[in-house]
């Protein structure tokens, strides 16, 4: 097996260090970042870069002061490496198909193949965008079979789309096999049904941020709880001392119940089933986490009224946020110089952003700002309305989760409510 250079660090720096490799083009992205037993991770670095790796910097910089060394490892492909086996595997398959059934292999049928899908253990789900021609409908329910093998699963899935009722139930139908279904994340099982609730794969950047906070004596609520996908970080790896878990659909808080059961930390958290807006709580939070998108805006004054009154707390307001394109004439008058940028970035009231933007543009990051500088504005006049006494808001930081089109950002603010 080939071996390939890779940093070793603890594993609590692991995020930090990929994102610190991956901005300066030294994270081999052909292979896996893989954890090990004694609490450590290894990320594979580019071969040319490793003359340039200073390793006292990143243990300065980065790891804290933490052990960072260059050790060979056994390589595993990463996952755009395996999908694209797969679509090797599936093409080759497909066609001796579609040979046994008379159909010649053209490009129209490679091009109306899967281009993504999810893995979720033995069961894989493909978007609705693809088996559309009438050559596949003439094999039957055969072809699913071929289609499962070829992508390495037992079980396939189809999602068409995400149902407008108010629980945003995916639509999904199951191809092959049973719906149910079991994930770990970060040593977290979490087990649903995924034809009645939604698992996002792109935010586990924040459920690895989550579990990294000390939350050790914290009452937290988590207000969009779902089956539990920040709840459970909060729990297992935070250490909140106890979470109120708000959800309204039936399916995501039957899942929750479970797999708050299965991680083995229901004691210490209380479901609430139904309309938050509506819940019977105030004064007794010391963080809220607001993870709802596109907008988590309608649960603003529930969470400044959850937060207690005489120390307040922090929220996590989540929301997608876009940055429109300018003209070149705007363009051209928003080139800012390094100063200036960095005073847009300590705002009119001089407050620090701890700003974690790898994939933003300028434009991106000013319009996070604004958002932000906005959003602590209203969530203090919120908060001084509630308590008839003034607050503080204070900007801690601003995550960038994931990006779902250019210049449209999911992200997080951390906003520390503070009265006066």
């Amino acid at each position: 097996m080939k071996m390939v250079p890779s940093l070793k660090v603890p594993q609590r720096y692991g995020q930090l260090c990929r994102k610190h490799l991956q901005s300066k083009g030294a994270l081999d992205l052909r292979y896996s970042i893989q954890k090990h037993s004694d609490g450590t991770v290894t990320l594979p670095i580019v071969p040319s870069s490793l003359p340039q790796l200073d390793l006292s910097t990143l243990q300065c910089s980065v790891a804290h002061g933490s052990m960072c060394e260059i050790v060979q490892i056994q390589a595993q492909p990463s996952k755009k490496e395996k999908a694209k086996c797969c679509s090797e595997k599936l093409v080759e398959a497909l066609q001796d198909q579609l040979s046994s059934h008379g159909v010649r292999w053209n490009e129209d049928l490679k091009s109306d193949l899967p281009q993504s899908w999810q893995r979720h253990g033995d069961l894989v789900v493909i978007g609705e965008n693809c088996f559309t021609l009438p050559a596949w409908k003439n094999i039957g329910i055969e072809l699913w079979s071929t289609v499962a093998h070829g992508l390495g699963a037992k079980r396939l899935a189809q999602i068409k789309q995400i149902s407008k009722d108010c629980f945003r139930t995916p639509l999904v139908i199951m191809l092959l096999g049973d719906s149910h279904v079991t994930h770990v994340d970060n040593k977290i099982r979490y087990e649903f049904d995924i034809t009645k609730c939604m698992f996002s794969f792109g935010n586990i950047t924040e459920k690895l941020r989550i579990a990294s906070f000390n939350c050790s004596g914290e009452t937290v609520v988590d207000l969009y709880a779902g089956i539990g996908y920040f709840t459970l970080p909060y729990l297992v790896h935070a250490g909140a001392a106890h979470v109120h878990a708000c959800e309204w659909n039936p399916d995501a808080v039957k899942a929750l119940k479970r797999n708050l059961q299965l991680n083995k930390v229901s004691d210490r958290c209380t479901v609430h089933q139904g309309d938050n807006r509506k819940l019977p709580l105030e004064d007794l939070a010391d963080r809220v986490n607001l993870g709802l998108i596109p907008s988590s805006e309608e649960g603003w004054p529930v969470a400044c009224r959850l937060l207690r009154r005489d120390t307040g707390g922090v929220l996590h307001i989540h929301q997608n946020v876009s940055s429109a394109v300018p003209s070149t004439d705007t363009r051209r008058q928003a080139a800012l110089p390094a100063a200036d940028e960095q005073i847009a970035a300590e705002g009119e009231n001089k407050t620090r952003v701890s700003l974690n933007a790898p994939r933003g543009s300028h434009r991106d990051r000013e319009a996070w700002r604004t958002w932000a500088e906005d959003t602590a504005t209203r969530c203090a006049k919120l908060l001084t309305d509630l308590a008839r006494g003034a607050w503080r808001t204070h900007i801690m930081h601003i995550e960038h989760v994931k990006s779902y089109a250019p210049h449209i950002h999911h992200i997080v603010l951390d906003l520390e409510c503070t009265p006066l």
